[in-house]
């Protein structure tokens, strides 16, 4: 099938991108063709006009767990306990793998046309990518992890990562993920904002450095990069120390983390949005202790100055919304965009590249999407405003494209009771 965009003002996804107007943007398939000024052969090209609506590339969120949904819980759940149940029995896996099915579609119709999934039930997220890929459910292009490493006690062990007790039972998890095929392993090394047991204590070092440093050189032994949940200054230098490739949410940086980054080539996956509800709503809302305030406000701050050191020292920033966490739903990634340019200060325009061809380039995929090229995939989304003067544009959505394949006016199923607590902090 041939398409022509026409009536768009294209924004391609470049660190210094411009609105253009008066281009036509071809497709054949699932390729964009060409970018022209004039539509020369319209025979047997289907003609889509755009009316004035900005198109840019679809987002592409570095840090997804599938499995869950955002909504908060009243009391905390065991996630472990909910997991074995889930893969108990076919009936309930094939339930949950529809969800998750489910979930991903959300992401499509949200904008995002790629995601890194870190973290996930079973072989969930790698059979969800081959059946997107084939069409068989809409879905973004998915980079799956499937089931993290993690260890006894440690950061969500037992749902959507293994608790490894040794090196040896680590190894197994390792080749068990790469005989599901997945694209990427992810490590739990330090505890989150609810594993801490003290205040004060949010990111404890829970894996040992020799299992981060074995699981890592056997990982690109095998061709795989390694990403780490890491929220302490301790525990992004044992990751980088060992080996990891990405850090995933971060921590304040001292001149030996800086020169560790670099050292190591790695890049820091930034993720303000699942801190901001234990760090700034009220208790009263978010039913999180004094403790878990207290805890949440070190990982916000943390996060933020992470990234804007990072950015600072030209060490590479991705964008994830670690989607999945309490309040963090499959439909609102823009709301990254717009938190990554409110706190750390970057500009709109560097908070869409950065969450479209940058994001693809950190995640090994910028030569397949993330831009407006001729040769990549025709992967993009248009909005009736322009998001480089307000990234809420993004909210509301005309089209979506995912590998050539349209949906028009997308409607995502959104919680009003969620929005209305998050969309006061986008002022």
């Amino acid at each position: 099938m041939k398409r022509a965009f026409i009536n768009g003002i294209l924004l391609d996804g470049t660190q210094d991108m411009e609105p253009l107007k008066g281009r036509i943007l071809l497709t054949e398939d699932d390729t964009i063709t060409a970018i022209t000024e004039k539509l020369e052969d319209p025979d047997g090209c289907e003609v889509l006009d755009l009316q004035g609506g900005y198109l840019c590339p679809g987002l592409v969120n570095l840090h997804v767990h599938l499995a869950g949904n955002g909504t908060p819980s009243a009391k905390p759940r065991d996630n472990a306990a909910l997991v074995r149940r889930i893969l108990s029995n076919s009936l309930t896996r094939a339930v949950a793998y529809r969800m998750v099915c489910g979930f991903a579609k959300q992401e499509l119709l949200s904008g995002v046309t790629t995601i890194r999934t870190v973290g996930g039930i079973g072989d969930f997220d790698t059979r969800c990518r081959e059946d997107a890929a084939a069409g068989k459910i809409p879905a973004p292009r998915i980079l799956a992890a499937n089931q993290g490493i993690s260890v006894p006690g440690g950061h969500m062990a037992g749902s959507v990562a293994v608790a490894a007790k040794n090196n040896a039972e680590a190894l197994a998890q390792l080749a068990k993920a790469s005989a599901q095929g997945v694209d990427l392993v992810k490590l739990m090394i330090t505890g989150g904002v609810m594993d801490a047991t003290a205040k004060g204590t949010p990111g404890e070092l829970k894996m040992k450095p020799e299992m981060v440093r074995v699981v890592c050189q056997q990982a690109h032994k095998m061709g795989y990069k390694v990403a780490a949940h890491t929220e302490s200054p301790e525990g992004v230098k044992v990751a980088l120390e060992n080996g990891v490739d990405s850090i995933e949410h971060g921590a304040k940086m001292d001149e030996e983390t800086i020169r560790l980054y670099k050292e190591r080539g790695a890049f820091l996956c930034t993720t303000i949005s699942p801190a901001l509800p234990y760090a700034l709503f009220d208790l009263s809302v978010s039913g999180a202790t004094e403790k878990d305030q207290y805890n949440g406000k070190i990982v916000f701050d943390g996060i933020i100055e992470s990234a804007k050191t990072a950015l600072a020292n030209d060490i590479p920033v991705g964008l994830g919304n670690d989607v999945g966490c309490p309040y963090i739903t499959q439909y609102d990634f823009w709301r990254e965009l717009c938190y990554f340019h409110k706190y750390c200060g970057v500009s709109n325009r560097f908070a869409l590249h950065t969450a479209t061809l940058r994001n693809a380039q950190l995640a090994g995929v910028g030569d397949q999407t993330g831009s407006l090229a001729p040769g990549k995939s025709a992967d993009f989304i248009v909005m009736r405003r322009n998001p480089l003067e307000d990234l809420t544009a993004l909210r509301q959505l005309e089209m979506v494209v995912c590998r050539g394949r349209v949906i028009k006016k997308p409607a995502p199923k959104r919680k009003k009771e969620i929005d209305a607590l998050l969309d006061p902090y986008l002022k």
